[in-house]
């Protein structure tokens, strides 16, 4: 099967798109990679969760302004729900996550 593109991933019909924008090297970054894996188990089949290294695409950091990381992006049907840069703690971001989805669903 092919490798679907960053464009093909967030206007897939269906469920919403939760994207983490990291870097390797960004401590906060590691913070919220526990957090967004657990929010990816509790959203399991409602929201699909991806991550995007920024130094290994710039191409789409840059589409997207990225100015600083992490950086969180939900989309649906490639349309932008919420955005927010820097640690967000886990029941705020399972909070959020569950709202946006209750309102597209």
């Amino acid at each position: 099967m092919p490798k679907k593109s960053f464009q093909e991933l967030i206007q897939a019909p269906g469920m919403p798109v939760l994207v983490d924008f990291y870097a390797d090297w960004c401590g906060p970054c590691k913070t919220m990679a526990p957090i967004i894996e657990q929010v990816a188990k509790n959203h399991s089949g409602k929201v699909k969760v991806i991550k995007i290294n920024v130094d290994h695409n710039q191409a789409v950091a840059q589409q997207y302004q990225i100015q600083g990381i992490p950086t969180l992006i939900l989309f649906y049907q490639g349309r932008i729900l919420w955005r927010q840069s820097g640690v967000v703690p886990a029941h705020q971001l399972n909070q959020i996550i569950a709202q946006q989805v209750a309102n597209v669903a």
